[in-house]
């Protein structure tokens, strides 16, 4: 027991540090980038030195991609609560000759109150659906990325025939493709990002035990029963954020 732990020590390390990334998605929570950042940096090696090339690229590229969504999610939430905050200094001329003690009070206790709901979470930064614009583009991206990502996995990275011939590359090269696109609609926090993780978590799992990395492969198989909630839980906050604004 203790020789296998110390075996896939990093394996139970980074799947430790998935749980905790896929709480904070699941919660829409700003935090969720800065543990993207530490987990890519452990995962380059326990995927290279597995084989999965991909993966290990694709680890690097979570953490450039992590530092853009947390840009994006940031300068979101800045402009919104900056409308916000001018709307409603607005508003407090126009009524401040006819608000009464016990008024203000009872708002300014409102206001306190929805400034502290918004710590740590980017309900200001709403839930959207996919765009129909970018369908076509995604998927085109998508083809084009698997294919490339396939190509240099083949010819660059490790061309001898044993993994050419192995369906291991077409696997690595299809979640890795697919994963650009869902980072890309987490960032732009589209509800739809759920669904296309399920796929790449299907994938992924069955490619982990493969390769004997069998934690990852749990934490992956846990990730598409998570995915389904968290699909559930991002369409019942869009649609509350969008009650929220009509009302």
């Amino acid at each position: 027991m203790y020789d296998f732990i110390i075996t896939h020590w990093l394996d139970i390390f980074t799947t430790i540090l998935g749980l905790i990334y896929i709480w904070l998605e699941y919660r829409a929570h700003i935090a969720l980038w800065v543990v993207s950042v530490i987990m890519p940096a452990c995962d380059i090696y326990l995927y290279w030195s597995h084989g999965l090339y991909g993966d290990a690229g694709m680890a690097a590229y979570y953490t450039l991609a992590s530092v853009y969504g947390f840009a994006l999610w940031q300068y979101k939430q800045h402009r919104s609560r900056s409308s916000s905050h001018h709307s409603a200094q607005t508003g407090n001329i126009c009524e401040e000759n006819r608000i009464t003690n016990t008024q203000r009070s009872a708002r300014l206790k409102q206001e306190t109150l929805s400034e502290q709901s918004e710590e740590g979470t980017l309900n200001n930064y709403p839930i959207t659906h996919f765009r129909r614009k970018h369908i076509l583009p995604s998927v085109c991206f998508f083809f084009v990325a698997w294919v490339a990502v396939y190509w240099l996995l083949v010819t660059v990275i490790n061309p001898s025939e044993q993994y050419v011939s192995s369906l291991w590359p077409i696997a690595d090269a299809f979640t890795n493709a697919l994963s650009f696109v869902a980072l890309w609609a987490l960032a732009r926090k589209y509800v739809e990002q759920w669904l296309i993780w399920i796929a790449v978590d299907i994938v992924t799992a069955v490619m982990y035990i493969g390769k004997d990395i069998p934690f990852k492969a749990s934490l992956y198989a846990l990730y598409v029963f998570i995915a389904i909630l968290g699909y559930r839980k991002w369409r019942k906050m869009m649609e509350e954020d969008k009650k929220n604004s009509t009302a």
